[in-house]
């Protein structure tokens, strides 16, 4: 399988690097300063296993040529347009689209440019995070790779990308039901999100402070009942799940909005809390917690 993907920063690195450590033809569709990084160092993945180096095949937006199977999308959501101009000739009548990125509103977007048929649904869950010298990060063993088509429907097409992905040394999962968990996704990753860069800190710094325990689980609630009011299918089991991990005392846990915050990066502000407001009040639902952080990440992007 012909797979482009789409970014090589902490969580496009290290996922194409592990597919084509496992043998697929993986090209890197990269920006020039990341080109000349890769060229010059290769792709370096620093992992609790050790460090491992591999000289990757790279491409830009004006050298790409033929048709990909796979493309996977890993870019920040506030560069997709860019990123929907620089894959269109890769694009072909069989090849597949699979977005990692955070929230869904990129879902529709990608539909819109693309066509229903070519967006299959994919997410990742790894602690990663690129370093002073373009390395990717790997904090934790974790790193789970879902995909699956958003209809529920794994066909053909969708059974020859798990037969490609399935054994690239990462903890693949072939969902029939991924749309739930990117609700699910969406659901954990806002609510840390909105905590960390509200209270400028980590989940163990919130718990152990007085009333931050009532904020975690408010902003829980919030996200909860919109993402409900917006087709999300409960799965009791799950939200459990995901509240309980949060909720951790033990484990200090952040966001990568809250670490590119921190660093003073360009967010994704608009994706992960903007389009939760605005969801909400299609629905006319009181969310004043979630109000609260985008007027706070608003004024950090005016003051960027």
């Amino acid at each position: 399988m012909r797979i482009l993907m789409a970014g090589a920063g902490a969580t496009g690195g290290y996922f194409g690097a592990r597919l084509a450590q496992a043998g697929q033809d993986v090209t890197f569709l990269v920006r020039e300063r990341r080109y000349q990084q890769l060229q010059a160092s290769g792709l370096v993945l620093q992992t609790p296993q050790g460090t491992e180096t591999l000289k990757p095949q790279l491409a830009q937006a004006n050298s790409l040529t033929g048709h990909y199977d796979l493309i996977i999308v890993t870019v920040k959501s506030f560069a997709l347009d860019q990123v929907l101009e620089d894959i269109a000739p890769a694009v072909g009548p069989e090849t597949l689209i699979m977005p990692i990125l955070n929230g869904l509103r990129h879902i529709a977007t990608l539909q819109q440019h693309f066509g229903e048929d070519k967006v299959i649904g994919g997410l990742c869950k790894i602690n990663a995070t690129l370093g002073d010298n373009g390395e990717v990060i790997q904090m934790t063993p974790l790193h789970q790779l879902y995909y699956g088509a958003l209809d529920g429907h794994n066909d053909a097409r969708l059974q020859r990308v798990d037969a490609a992905l399935r054994d690239c040394q990462v903890d693949t999962r072939f969902s029939d039901n991924i749309m739930d968990e990117l609700w699910e996704k969406w659901l954990l990753l806002s609510t840390l999100g909105a905590v960390c860069c509200l209270a400028r800190g980590n989940t163990q710094q919130i718990l152990t402070s007085r009333g931050g325990e009532a904020l975690l689980q408010g902003v829980f609630s919030e996200i909860l009942s919109v993402i409900t009011a917006e087709g999300y299918q409960t799965r009791p089991a799950a939200t459990a799940r995901i509240l309980e991990l949060l909720s951790d005392p033990a484990t200090p846990m952040t966001s990568s909005m809250y670490r590119d915050l921190t660093q003073g990066f360009d967010i994704e502000a608009d994706q992960v809390i903007g389009d939760l407001l605005l969801r909400a009040k299609r629905h006319s639902l009181a969310t004043p917690l979630l109000n609260a952080v985008d007027v706070n990440l608003q004024v950090y992007l005016q003051q960027r």
